[in-house]
């Protein structure tokens, strides 16, 4: 295998209306979207979009949301290595206003211990600190190999700091900032104690504060994508990491800055759209966004 994403695994409805309703009220959606869902899940989707061959290690259910599960992924080519659970994991999304809420059920009493899977010819191993015994496994093995360990870090998960010692590439949420009481140039520092040669933090619509292989520390401000074009942003972080992880498999000797304004394009084209699926890009996809939107600091003023 080539590039191998861990993570767990959801089936997302992403309902769009104007209001949630409450009580015993009802409301109309004006529109729907069901796909997958999961931080490494989707970004695995959005690597094989990219036209990459991606192997998945994660959750799967004996039931109707594991089969439609399945047949999603096989429509990618992704091959799939289930880790048993007896019920599918269900999140129910609401964009609203450039933000979204979520609410989630979710499975993660394993019925099995972790597969073991042949990673000698791996390159890239992506995961996000979801089934950590797997992840930290994985890594282990990977880093041993010499490939890429890439995570992403949304949030304090069991084992994250032993975790990231295995890590070559971390790029973390504002939320595990807080979660562990730094700031985001603290956390930057943290990371590059830890041995992550590159590291970032991302703050939304503020783009990303990152290093580089040096150790330089500047800001990457997003794409700035007109208010009136912007759907659903749910998922689009984790379509970043598939991106910049393909942008990687593509060139592996090109600068990580290059990796990531690659990934920051996908995520313009994936807040355009609703659901995950919609919003998955291609190579032309994320051509298009890059002509189309300038970054938000090099904008003229008004």
């Amino acid at each position: 295998m080539d590039a191998l994403f861990i993570g767990h695994a959801y089936i997302d409805v992403t309902m769009r209306a104007e209001r949630m309703p409450s009580g015993d009220q009802k409301a109309l959606a004006r529109d729907y979207a069901v796909s997958f869902g999961g931080n490494a899940v989707t970004a695995g989707f959005a690597c094989a979009k990219l036209g990459h061959p991606v192997d998945l290690l994660t959750t799967l259910a004996p039931d109707w949301l594991g089969h439609m599960f399945m047949d999603m992924a096989h429509t990618y080519g992704i091959d799939v290595h289930p880790r048993r659970v007896a019920r599918s994991s269900l999140s129910f999304v609401w964009p609203n206003d450039g933000k979204r809420a979520i609410l989630r059920a979710r499975d993660d009493t394993y019925l099995q211990g972790v597969p073991r899977l042949d990673i000698s010819e791996t390159r890239l191993l992506h995961i996000d600190g979801h089934m950590a015994d797997a992840a930290l496994h994985y890594a282990k093995g990977a880093r041993a190999r010499g490939a890429l360990v890439s995570l992403d870090g949304g949030a304090l998960r069991p084992c994250i700091e032993e975790l990231t010692g295995y890590v070559d590439v971390a790029v973390v949420a504002e939320k595990l900032c807080e979660q562990m009481s730094m700031s985001e140039l603290d956390m930057l520092g943290w990371l590059k104690s830890k041995g992550c040669r590159i590291g970032g933090v991302t703050t939304g619509e503020k783009g990303m504060l990152w290093y580089d292989e040096q150790g330089e520390i500047s800001q990457m401000p997003s794409l700035s994508v007109p208010h009136e074009l912007i759907v659903d942003t749910s998922g689009a972080g984790d379509v970043f990491h598939g991106a910049y992880c393909a942008s990687y498999l593509e060139r592996p000797d090109a600068p990580w800055r290059e990796h990531f304004e690659f990934a920051r394009a996908a995520s313009a084209h994936k807040i355009q759209h609703l659901g995950n699926e919609a919003g998955l890009p291609s190579p032309d996809d994320v051509a298009a966004a890059l002509a189309a939107f300038a970054p938000a600091d090099a904008l003229s003023p008004v």
